[in-house]
């Protein structure tokens, strides 16, 4: 019979021998221990490699009915896989369970929001309290009224560019191309100066389509409250003083702090004067008056006094 044995199977037979010996003397000792799990481990490993399938038919199972390895000590009859696997399961139960609550959580308190929402008072619209109308400034006034005669001076004013006299005689050209302009680097100071010599020798026509030049070309210059107040003297002393009240009324209320901005004011009365509406020269008297009142006791008092004679002013 020993000859049918296939030779692979003789170590498997010798290992199976050696178990059926008693083994109380190995017990005892631990070398003996240590080399019987080891044999033990072997014997499981060539029978994995003899019966690939784990057949009980050709060798025990690692862990019996009775609950009893073969090595001797009793073991639980779950493994460690099957332990791990149940706590697992465990868990997922408990985190399925804390999740339900959690929603249920959830959900109570997004109810509890929305009722106190609704039992919330809704905060009531309190209407401001009405602006006390409070009366303007006498500048304020003046200021208003100023703007809206200056309004209706600038509608009245012609569009188009105040022309020479027609047919100038030979004497007033040669006169005119006599007074020199000046050539200087600063070209925009030149065109100022010869627009102011023009109107100093009485070229009135000249100089204010001089000075329009200069005031168009060159509206940021420092010499531009210079150039309107003289552009609106050319057309006072042309006699055109409704052309003349846009140009003082634009000079001031650009730049009231400008080397001019007074003598404009001032010069404006003049133009309401000359048109004979003697409320908007009392009021650019009395503002002249307020915003310049060194000017009315210094440079420009005479000049002041001398407008307030023409007029009654209440």
């Amino acid at each position: 019979m020993s000859s049918r044995i296939p030779r692979i199977l003789a170590p498997a037979l010798a290992a199976c021998v050696v178990l059926s010996t008693p083994v109380p003397a190995l017990a005892q000792d631990g070398t003996s221990e240590a080399r019987l799990r080891k044999i033990e481990a072997e014997v499981r490993a060539l029978q994995r490699k003899v019966f690939p399938g784990g057949d009980e038919r050709f060798f025990t199972p690692e862990i019996s009915a009775g609950g009893q390895t073969a090595s001797g000590p009793s073991t639980p009859s779950s493994t460690a896989v099957t332990d791990i696997l149940a706590r697992l399961d465990a868990i997922e139960t408990q985190l399925q369970r804390l999740t339900a609550r959690s929603e249920e959580n959830t959900n109570a308190i997004a109810g509890i929001e929305t009722r106190l929402t609704a039992l919330e008072p809704k905060p009531e619209v309190v209407p401001e309290p009405p602006v006390e109308d409070t009366p303007p400034s006498a500048a304020e006034t003046n200021l208003s009224a100023m703007t809206g005669g200056a309004s209706e001076a600038v509608k009245e004013v012609p569009t188009k560019p105040v022309s020479q006299p027609a047919g100038p005689s030979a004497e007033r050209l040669a006169a005119v191309q006599a007074i020199a302009k000046p050539q200087t680097d600063d070209p925009a100071d030149d065109e100022y100066s010869y627009g102011y010599r023009l109107w100093k020798a009485g070229f009135y026509p000249e100089a204010e389509q001089q000075l329009s030049l200069f005031v168009e070309k060159y509206p940021s210059h420092w010499r531009i409250t210079y150039g309107r107040n003289l552009l609106g003297r050319a057309y006072l002393d042309d006699g055109k003083p409704r052309e003349a009240a846009p140009w003082f009324l634009r000079n001031y209320q650009t730049d009231k702090q400008g080397a001019r901005a007074g003598d404009s004011l001032l010069y404006l009365a003049e133009a309401m004067i000359a048109l004979e509406d003697t409320n908007r020269a009392c009021i650019a008297l009395a503002e002249f008056s307020e915003t310049y009142p060194a000017l009315a006791a210094g440079r420009l008092q005479d000049q002041y006094e001398a407008n307030r004679q023409k007029v009654r002013c209440n």
